[in-house]
Formats: structure tokens, sequence, C-alpha cells
């Protein structure tokens, strides 16, 4: 496993995480037993971080990875969490609820403090309360000693255009844009690396939409999107080769990108994912699907706010 400085945290990150939303049952019905030895089965593969939000499974993911990581030493993994997002439609970023919600985090993750607490999808709310209520409470968790650092994250780029030079945090999480389908996330390096902010890239399958199985009715994806994600994915299977495998390796791949998150409740899953990242990438396979997903390429979909919906440049 390779591993990467996150930002100015220092942290060193595998180039591969765990994202714990899948132990809360967001995508399947899981086994909890089978949830706790794919955490074990992730730290033995050699990743060192941990993702999980209270939002993931209403709780549920936070509670099923801190049973898990009971029998871990704590030193051998480095663990973030979220506030702010509590539901669907349920949000509250007041200073109080950031405070409190940390606390209620530490209890079912068993731990004392986390390495990073993150603000979770920031762009539903108008950024005054962030900026004036969020981001001090986060401010006086860590003088509290209770996390390390801080972040923010969200679907639109646009979103950390606007709000990275009014803030101060230590890292951000960017999801479905470092991706084969799209590689939007490279705008925003240049004022990361600036600002030497941490950067966590997640779903390096884009929330599915690059699988053979077909999008789940929920996707945001528009149609289009999803039939030139599901003929890549199916060109790969003809070739006797999983959509999966490649994606995880061209996210890997870049050393700009600190670390990707991936999610799975699967112990075996999780292991031959780690195992990808050792692979050398096939290049011929990997230009062949890029030109499938050129139709689509940087297309997203709309998160949040209106204002924070624009491209990079237009914020």
């Amino acid at each position: 496993m390779k591993y990467r400085k996150l930002g100015k945290t220092g942290l060193e990150v595998s180039a591969l995480s765990f994202g714990a939303s899948s132990l809360g049952s967001v995508f399947r019905d899981t086994d909890e037993q089978e949830s706790v030895r794919t955490v074990h089965e992730a730290i033995d593969s050699g990743i060192n971080y941990i993702d999980v939000s209270p939002y993931y499974g209403l709780t549920k993911a936070e509670t099923v990875l801190g049973k898990a990581l009971k029998d871990i030493p704590r030193d051998r993994y480095l663990l973030s969490t979220k506030a702010g997002r509590y539901g669907e439609h349920e949000f509250d970023f007041s200073h109080n609820r950031i405070l409190t919600s940390l606390d209620e985090s530490l209890k079912r993750l068993n731990v004392d403090e986390v390495d990073i607490l993150f603000l979770h999808d920031i762009e539903f709310v108008p950024a005054q309360i962030i900026l004036e209520e969020a981001i001090p409470a986060l401010e006086k968790l860590k003088q509290a000693g209770k996390i390390r650092f801080a972040g923010i994250c969200g679907l639109p780029l646009a979103l950390f255009e606007t709000l990275l030079p009014q803030i101060d945090v230590d890292a951000i999480i960017s999801y479905c844009h470092y991706s084969l389908n799209d590689t939007s996330l490279l705008d925003l390096l240049p004022l990361l690396e600036e600002r030497d902010t941490g950067l966590v890239n997640a779903s390096p399958i884009s929330m599915g939409l690059l699988s053979t199985r077909g999008t789940p009715a929920w996707h945001p994806a528009n149609p289009e999107i999803k039939e030139a994600c599901l003929k890549a994915a199916q060109f790969c299977a003809d070739q006797g080769e999983d959509i999966a495998k490649l994606a995880v390796q061209f996210s890997t791949s870049n050393e700009r990108i600190p670390t990707t998150l991936v999610s799975t409740a699967n112990p075996e899953n999780i292991r031959r994912n780690a195992s990808w990242v050792e692979e050398p990438v096939d290049e011929r396979l990997l230009s062949e699907v890029l030109a499938i997903l050129e139709p689509v390429h940087n297309r997203t979909w709309i998160s949040g706010r209106p204002e924070y919906n624009a491209k990079i440049g237009e914020a």
C-alpha cells in the first residue's frame, strides 16, 4: 500500500482508504459480524484511514464501526467522522449541535478523539451559518483536544472555491469528481495546493455509476451519463475485466490525490480493492474506456443551493 501526506495535517494516509457508509446498510442489508470483519480486513490490507458519519444508516455505521474498532489498537488507524447532516433533509450546523454531535459520535465509535471532523454536505445551508456557527465550533473542539483537524465536504466544487479563501480548515472531502468519467477535481488542485489543504477523494465508481448492475433509482445523474457509464462497464466485462478495478487504480494512481475512499461491507471486496492498488493499470483498456466516456466527461449534477452549482472559476 502506498502512503501520502494529507496536506498540512502531516498525516500519512493510505492511497486507498475505507469509507464506512456501507456499514450503515445504505446500499444493502448488511451483517454486523461481516461488517466488523471487513474493517479488520481493511486494516490488515494496509488501509490506515477510515471515514464515517452519523448520517450513514442514521448512526448505524458509526455504531458498527465502533464495535470493530474496539479490537484494533488506536495507533493502527486514522479516523474521521462528520457533523451537521443527520437525515436526507435534516441539517443542523449550529454551534451547540456540532459540539453535541461529536460527543455522540465519540461514544458510538469507542474513541476519545477523532483525527478529523468534517462538516457534512454544507452546500445545503447558507454560508453564513457555516462561517459564524460551525467553523467556530470546530475550533473549540480542537482546543478541547477532541479533534486534531477540521474540514468540510460537499459535492459542488464551486463550494470549496467560494469558502476555502474565507475559512481555515485542514482538509476537504470531494466525491464523484476524480473518477474515470469526471476529473474536474483537477481544476481545484491549484487552490488546495496553494493553501496546503488536505484532500480526500471519494467514490471512484461515482456512487455506482461505473457498474454493470446499472445505477440505483435514486442516483442523481441524468440518463445520458448513466447510459455512457453502463456502456463502459459492460465493455470492461466483455473483456473479462471489472471496471471497478480500473476505477480504483485510476483514482489512486495520481500522486496529487492523497487518498481515495471506497466503501464495502464485504471482507473479500476490500481485500481485492487493496490489492488492485499494487497492480499496474491496463493502459490499453483505460484508453478505450476513457474514449467511451468522453461524451459525458466532467458532466455532473446539481446538489444544494444554486450559488454553489457553478463551474470552477464562475463561483
